[in-house]
């Protein structure tokens, strides 16, 4: 390839990249779970813990995925990285999810929760004629250009950022202080090792879902051997900070018997802020923050598409791209799958089981951090994770907790999931009949030592 070429084809930079990480993890989350974590928790420093903790789990996620990220730069997440260090098929049940479900079902969430923020400012409107028509534009925005696309998505985000930020200082000097404690005290060690604390862990820690965004458009980054991590841990740590201070506004100025068990904290908080006009204010926050994250989804889910599509011949069509190197039919294909769960109002059905799948596919990917050391001892690593090894074991430690958790708590969900894998492994085996890439330990080797003379080479030439 020449450097021309390279040059289109790596057109995400640094700050883009960090806009998808922290674009995809702000969603509705942090406006809604907050009042069912009041109920049974009324103490602001656990509170305020509790998030601290999911965001520590995430950033032990996103320090281990730079470490993959960076030594494997390429596009597709965890299909591309778990087909290299355990095996083809182990990448492909990975990848069949975030294709068929994985994306479209949060896509289709997002965009029917924003047709119906934005049906509260504007009734006159159809919130499905919204969603879809926000759908099918930022669709068409990523499938046509690249450089347009970063500008939009960078837009986008740093709108949603500073809306928060405008509601956090708002919520310092504006409202009426409420007489909550933030310090600790010696009750908080026994909330903190509650059953209540377990759960609300489990719905927090899907808060900080998207920490691994950027993964997933590798080889489109400029110098992803550095651009990767960074971009995942800033944008994790971006998000950690907006997400303790605006859960620390939404209790310095509402009264927590208001808070407890309503879903939409945002608008009850705003209202405490700004008045009569609080839930408008709110309502139009929401709806702009949910284009970002609706962008970064659309921008990430076809690069797993076509990543599948180079990889196997069966569903080469899919990887094909047009002028400006973007996967435009597995674009196209998102769309249709988003289009009909917005139609059928299924999605809610889907994203219930998808929490078990989606946090099996990061454990195993954060576990293969320690089986590619131990595989590929030599392979080049220009970051290796920070903390390592305690901090993959922490991410692997808390996950392993929520596997149980949602087995116990959802049996039928995480069964629906374990299914929706199976039907994957029929996929599988039918698609290899035609030869898969990578598909054996020698090839595998072959890639390894591909990769570390391509960084010999590199490192000779910018002598």
């Amino acid at each position: 390839m020449s450097s021309n070429q390279q040059q289109n084809n790596q057109a995400i930079g640094l700050f883009t990249a960090t806009c998808i990480v922290v674009a995809n993890m702000i969603g509705t989350g942090v406006f809604t779970s907050l009042g069912f974590q009041v109920v049974d928790i009324k103490s602001g420093f656990t509170l305020l813990f509790l998030w601290m903790v999911g965001g520590i789990f995430a950033l032990c996620g996103a320090l281990s995925y730079g470490e993959l990220g960076a030594a494997m730069p390429y596009s597709g997440g965890e299909y591309y990285y778990l087909s290299r260090i355990y095996h083809p098929v182990v990448g492909f049940l990975s990848g069949w999810v975030s294709v068929t479900v994985g994306f479209a079902a949060p896509i289709a969430a997002a965009a029917m929760a924003l047709g119906a923020y934005f049906k509260s400012v504007f009734p006159l409107v159809s919130s499905i004629v919204i969603a879809l028509g926000v759908v099918i534009g930022v669709s068409l925005i990523h499938g046509k250009s690249k450089t347009f696309g970063s500008y939009f998505q960078q837009i986008f985000t740093i709108l949603k950022v500073l809306l928060i930020v405008v509601l956090i200082v708002c919520g310092l000097f504006l409202a009426e202080p409420q007489q909550l404690g933030f310090l600790p005290s010696t009750g908080d060690v026994n909330l903190i090792f509650s059953s209540p604390f377990a759960i609300s862990l489990v719905y927090v820690t899907y808060s900080y879902s998207g920490w691994n965004a950027a993964v997933y458009l590798a080889s489109e980054v400029e110098e992803p051997e550095k651009n990767l991590p960074r971009s995942l841990i800033g944008g994790t740590l971006i998000v950690m900070g907006l997400y303790l201070l605006l859960n620390f506004i939404f209790l310095h100025t509402t009264p927590i018997n208001k808070l407890a068990g309503e879903l939409e904290i945002g608008y009850i908080a705003a209202n405490q802020i700004f008045g009569g006009m609080g839930a408008k204010i709110m309502g139009i926050l929401i709806s702009l923050g949910l284009i970002s994250s609706i962008s970064s989804m659309v921008l990430a889910g076809p690069r797993v598409t076509q990543a599948i599509g180079e990889d196997i011949p069966l569903f080469k069509l899919l990887a094909k791209k047009n002028s400006s190197g973007i996967p435009y039919l597995a674009i196209l294909l998102q769309l249709f799958i988003v289009t009909v769960l917005i139609l059928t109002s299924s999605f809610e059905a889907v994203l219930t089981y998808l929490g078990f799948t989606l946090t099996l596919s990061s454990f195993i990917t954060v576990l293969g951090v320690f089986v590619y050391r131990f595989r590929y001892p030599e392979a080049p690593r220009p970051y290796q994770t920070w903390g390592y090894p305690f901090t993959p074991l922490i991410f692997l430690g808390i996950s392993s907790w929520m596997l149980v958790f949602l087995l116990i708590d959802k049996p039928a969900e995480s069964l629906t999931g374990m299914l929706t894998m199976l039907v994957g492994l029929i996929v599988y085996f039918v698609a290899s009949k035609n030869k898969l890439g990578w598909s054996s330990v020698n090839e595998e080797a072959n890639y390894v030592s591909a990769s570390q003379s391509e960084q010999k080479q590199t490192r000779f030439n910018k002598r």
